[in-house]
């Protein structure tokens, strides 16, 4: 079967219609039979369960729906429906559980739904999850009084969270994450007595948290239980202001608390945690707390989720994380952190599989021992930007699921590890920044899934090993600011196929510019500046493909694994005498810098067909003859530099550059 015949209708006793993960394909018939055989005035008078989820039915709801006057359970879930919701569906005054999610639904909500005085009276469940729904939120949501789960994630609705929703006392799960709502959330929030969950995450709610919403819960002790039923509190990536009260930690069956990219402030004291035993997931990262916590604080939780970046928790290291023996996320990122990493910390939980600790100014050498033995599961590892010294221990190779490694921004020394090959799963690896040196390791040619490769700001040494060949998944090679020497090998251009980003700035290379780095037709990023490159730019540039497009890619299609999406590229561009950085901006660098070396010969008028250039410079160099007139079509160039060169333009042309607005 590939469609839903219209003689469905005339199963005039069916109760029950199961035809879920199926392959139906098609549209609802936009009339079925049955009335007459059934002597009814509606079709399927006795239907009281219809599941069509995961199929891949198309179309639009019919508004026949609405004259199932006896169904009491509805599953449309997971098809490919489009259209709006019919308010005739208000007509199903016995519907139970209503799941229109996993859609392409669109339109608004109806204002107005066809029914009794009190519209869907028996409805308990309503889900319309990740649709393309649009409009505000209409007041008859709170009629339901049976209502207990309200579903509407992820789609398009906008406006405030109407009042009429506190009305719902027997709702346990409302959910309202994902989309474009605004104001406040409303003070009568902590009246639903029965609320287990409370989700209104990636919105644009405002105003102060807590105070107003939970007033009656700090003054009047007897009513203190009426959250005491909340499981799961999600109020991350909004704009609420203000702090939160110490009345949080008597919500004593908390699972999962999420504050986090707000504008919330003040002060976390142990009272906001006291009675917290349940916690599992407690996220507060990225708003400006702070955290006044004893040194011998025993927590009455054990946690699998810690994300506190940007609190403030130092100078010291938290102690009572040695509790903590289940942690699987941690993320202390910014947390004004000034001391070394205790050695208790390494054997915290053989669980671990994310730990950021980057943007402190923590101190001291890595551990030599085998923390491999201790964190078997970890996938991403971030000391970004603090003060360690030392070097890369070997036991590093001992963590064999690693995808990420972020040592950049410290002071390590030595050489890189050739045991870091047995890392086999990484997909980037950040050494920038430090102070190593020694060669590239030949055998990083068996980190076969690698996508980015920043060694940049050492003092390595040496000409780039020819195994680096088999690097063929690379999509950012940064070997910038080193002592690399020999010549830029021709291969890079035959293995690297979808490298995005290539700088090798400020070595030793010398030789000419291999022609079949035109080759890299995926190249957004080509900077071989301040070497001692010779000879003349090759006319095969013009090939860079991507470089040709007019549009920019987006950085984040460059990862689309768990860990490694979690990795914020960086780039240093020198502009105009600045020196800018990118990394969510980055989708908007499109660059070639080869100034400061010695090439030659003619300005290439190919790279004027490059149309999507930002960033031009060929200054300081010996190019000769004149500017081309066809370099009036890179419309999307804000900077170019041919400085220092032997160039020169016609005065009567010189009006070309004026239509190059954004010079």
């Amino acid at each position: 079967m590939r469609s839903i015949p219209s003689s469905i209708g005339n199963l005039c006793n069916l109760q029950y219609l199961d035809l879920s993960d199926n392959k139906l394909n098609g549209s609802f018939p936009e009339i079925v039979d049955g009335t007459e055989t059934c002597n009814s005035k509606s079709p399927l008078p006795n239907l009281r369960k219809l599941y069509l989820f995961d199929n891949q039915l198309m179309g639009k709801l019919p508004n026949w729906l609405g004259e199932l006057k006896n169904l009491e359970q509805l599953d449309l879930s997971d098809n490919q429906l489009q259209g709006s919701i019919p308010s005739s569906i208000g007509n199903c005054c016995n519907l139970q559980y209503l799941d229109l999610s996993f859609n392409n639904l669109n339109g608004s909500i109806p204002d107005i739904i066809n029914g009794t005085k009190s519209p869907l009276p028996n409805l308990r469940e309503l889900d319309l999850f990740q649709n393309q729904l649009m409009g505000k939120l209409p007041n008859w949501l709170g009629e339901p009084k049976n209502l207990r789960r309200l579903e509407l994630s992820y789609n398009k609705l906008e406006g405030p969270i109407p009042t009429s929703l506190c009305t719902l006392q027997r709702m346990e799960s409302l959910s309202l994450g994902g989309n474009e709502l605004n104001g406040s959330l409303p003070n009568c929030i902590g009246q639903l007595s029965q609320l287990k969950e409370l989700s209104v995450y990636f919105n644009q709610l405002s105003g102060t948290l807590f105070e107003q919403h939970f007033l009656k819960l700090s003054t009047i002790p007897s009513s203190i239980e009426n959250f005491c039923n909340l499981q799961d509190l999600d109020l991350s990536h909004n704009q609420f202001q203000g702090s939160i009260p110490s009345l949080i930690g008597n919500f004593s069956n908390l699972y999962y608390l999420d504050f986090s990219s707000n504008q919330l402030s003040g002060t976390l004291s142990e009272q906001h945690f006291w009675k917290l035993s349940q916690l599992k997931y407690l996220y507060m990262e990225s708003n400006s707390f702070s955290l006044d916590i004893s040194s011998n604080w025993v927590p009455p939780f054990q946690l699998r989720g810690l994300l506190m970046g940007s609190c403030h928790i130092g100078p010291a290291f938290p102690a009572w994380l040695q509790s903590q023996k289940n942690l699987e996320y941690l993320d202390l990122s910014n947390a004004s952190i000034s001391s070394s990493i205790p050695n208790w910390f390494w054997n915290i939980s053989s669980n671990l599989e994310y730990l950021i600790l980057s943007h402190n100014q923590l101190q001291g050498q890595l551990p030599n021992s085998n923390i491999g033995e201790f964190l078997p599961n970890l996938y991403f590892l971030s000391f970004s930007g603090n003060g360690i010294i030392g070097t890369i221990p070997d036991s590093i190779g001992h963590l064999t699921s690693l995808e990420v490694i972020d040592f950049s921004s410290n002071n390590l020394t030595g050489s890189i590890p050739s045991t870091i090959n047995n890392c086999s799963s990484l997909i980037v690896l950040d050494l920038g920044s430090n102070n190593l040196s020694g060669m590239i390791p030949k055998l990083l040619n068996h980190l076969q899934l690698l996508k980015s490769l920043h060694l940049n700001h050492n003092k390595l040494s040496g000409e780039l090993p020819s195994s680096l060949r088999n690097l063929t998944g690379l999509n950012v090679l940064d070997l910038s600011y080193n002592n690399l020497s020999g010549q830029i090998p021709a291969w890079i251009g035959t293995a690297f196929s979808n490298l995005v980003i290539l700088n090798l700035r400020s070595n030793m290379f010398s030789g000419r510019l291999p022609s079949l780095l035109s080759n890299l037709s995926s190249l957004h990023v080509l900077d071989l500046a301040q070497n001692s490159l010779m000879g003349e730019i090759p006319v095969t540039l013009v090939e860079l493909k991507a470089m040709a497009q007019d549009h920019n890619m987006s950085i984040s299609s460059l990862y689309d694994n768990r860990s490694s999406s979690q990795y914020e590229e960086k780039l240093i561009v020198i502009t105009k005498g600045l020196i800018l950085e990118y990394n969510m901006t980055l989708s908007l660098v499109v660059s070639i810098d080869l100034s400061d070396n010695n090439l030659s010969g003619e300005f290439p008028e190919g790279i004027t067909k490059l149309f999507g250039l930002v960033f031009l410079n060929l200054s300081m160099n010996h190019i000769i003859g004149r500017i081309p007139e066809s370099i009036s079509k890179l419309r999307q160039l804000s900077s170019l530099d041919l400085s220092s060169n032997k160039l020169f333009v016609r005065p009567e042309k010189i009006p070309i550059f004026s239509k190059m607005a954004k010079l």
